[in-house]
């Protein structure tokens, strides 16, 4: 329950009347202002009114719109919705968090939902003095752009390669765990094997690095984790 006196406003964007106002009068029980677009040309006119803090969005929905996470504002988290009488399998969980989704939820219990969202938002309102431009040596990142550049040139980076290059600018020579890494990006409550994150690294210093099989900047700490000097 929100406690806070102001709701947080939610967007849910679902073709499904029957099951979206069935959660959108769960969401508004438990003390959120809940806007429903039943398309996702309508939820980008939602998100620019009403400035949403979360975004749900129904699976069916973004397959036939062919629906992109880039579509949306990256600030926003969101949580693709499996229709509750369906199960997903992990493949296809895997894929769209690849794609930059924060969370694919593939449950029938909404209160396993309702906590899914509090931790999220958890996540993203925690205070930060942190500068909108992080650098060490030649790169540097723009939260507020959204931009990363090496040695001044632009680099194109997923959502979650982004996330995690974001954790390791802010904790510069520190060694962060495997772990520490997956619950500071996808979540202490999303179950995620370590390899998943190693794949990611190695797809970032693709991108970061000179000569990736010998990394200046994201360094392997082994038996530990990584660790981000400044070379």
């Amino acid at each position: 329950m929100n406690t806070a006196g102001i709701k947080k406003p939610l967007l849910l964007v679902s073709g499904d009347h029957v099951s979206s106002g069935s959660l959108a009068k769960l969401l508004e029980t438990n003390g959120y202002d809940i806007r429903v677009a039943a398309t996702l040309t309508s939820a980008l006119s939602e998100i620019r009114r009403h400035s949403p803090v979360l975004i749900l969005v129904d699976r069916r929905t973004l397959a036939e719109e062919a629906g992109r996470r880039d579509q949306f504002p990256l600030a926003i988290p969101i949580i693709v919705l499996q229709p509750f009488d369906k199960s997903c399998g992990e493949d296809e969980c895997l894929t769209e968090l690849d794609a930059g989704y924060d969370l694919v939820f593939c449950s029938p219990h909404y209160r396993e939902l309702l906590a899914h969202i509090r931790a999220i938002l958890r996540r993203h309102n925690l205070p930060s003095a942190a500068p909108s431009v992080l650098r060490v040596e030649g790169l540097a990142m723009d939260t507020a752009r959204h931009e990363v550049t090496v040695g001044g040139v632009h680099v194109e980076l997923t959502p979650k390669e982004f996330r995690i290059l974001h954790q390791f600018l802010l904790s510069p020579g520190v060694v962060l765990s495997r772990q520490d890494l997956l619950n500071r990006v996808w979540g202490e409550d999303y179950a995620l094997e370590e390899h998943a994150l190693d794949v990611h690294i190695h797809s970032l210093r693709q991108k970061i690095e000179a000569d990736p099989s010998r990394p200046i900047f994201i360094v392997t700490i082994r038996g530990v984790g990584y660790k981000l000097q400044s070379p």
